[in-house]
């Protein structure tokens, strides 16, 4: 695609963004950038968000490092300065209401005069539905058609349904936060946890108590749910799972899975081995 001609996406916010031309010149938060990567398109620079430190985080990456994509840092912290230098045509973020962007503060891309796109990752949106809309930017950006990733995510999913079907092992989804304290995840609140009890896992709910997506609580409260398989939280910022019972199996989750088919098909295929 030439980026000669009009271009126009209408975000998750309701926001109509539009330029002169194609956007070419990409910068987005890193999990962003890393599905946008797998749908074709490389971003110049990515950026993280506020649990991220000077190092760009191996779970939300994909394959940015391997295809050389530099890391600018935490984007609440960002200059506008370097940023500015990027020369970016279009800033990709997600946004977890529906109303703001989650990891780079949207004045400083009106002050640059470039277009921020904020593509849903909550719950109000079912998975298929999110990867959807990040094929449909990809797609105004030059990408070709990924049929073929379309083919594997289907069949990473064939495969785990088939595994969980004939698996007995409760599954509970969580996020340590030190020895003391263990953030449960509500599985509904999650839409690649929803999809997941949808092919049949069978996701522990942690229960009643204050937390919309995560019920805080303390390590022996994760262990009275007595989960056969914890998928644990392995960004950076999270901490390795505390005093679970024996012979309980343990299996990563990034909460920030790159909304890409090629990452989905990758969690789902690890979790299928893990339930075999």
């Amino acid at each position: 695609m030439s980026g000669a001609q009009a271009w126009g996406f209408t975000d998750d916010r309701g926001t109509e963004l539009g330029a002169a031309r194609v956007p070419l010149r990409v910068v987005a938060y890193a999990r962003a950038g890393a599905a946008l990567l797998d749908l074709g398109v490389t971003p110049v620079a990515v950026y993280g968000s506020g649990h991220d430190g000077e190092g760009l985080d191996p779970a939300k990456a994909g394959g940015l490092a391997e295809a050389g994509v530099p890391y600018v840092g935490p984007g609440r912290a960002l200059d506008e300065g370097p940023l500015r230098e990027l020369r970016p045509d279009v800033i990709v973020d997600v946004t977890y209401d529906g109303k703001s962007p989650y990891a780079l503060d949207e004045a400083l891309a009106e002050r640059l005069g470039v277009p921020l796109v904020a593509l849903s990752v909550g719950n109000e949106l079912a998975l298929p539905a999110i990867l959807g809309r990040f094929a449909a930017l990809a797609a105004t950006l030059g990408a070709e058609p990924v049929e073929d990733r379309k083919a594997e995510l289907a069949a990473a999913e064939a495969a785990l349904r088939g595994v969980a079907a004939r698996s007995g092992l409760d599954v509970l989804a969580l996020s340590g936060a030190g020895p003391e304290q263990v953030h449960l995840a509500r599985p509904q609140a999650w839409p690649e946890l929803a999809h997941l009890a949808g092919l049949g896992v069978r996701l522990l709910d942690p229960g009643p108590g204050p937390g919309a997506n995560w019920l805080s609580g303390d390590w022996a409260r994760a262990a009275e749910l007595r989960p056969g398989l914890v998928l644990f939280d392995e960004r950076e910022h999270a901490t390795p799972p505390y005093e679970l019972p024996a012979g309980v199996r343990l299996t990563p989750w990034s909460p920030e899975t790159p909304p890409s088919p090629a990452a989905y098909a990758r969690f789902f295929r690890v979790l299928a081995e893990a339930l075999t």
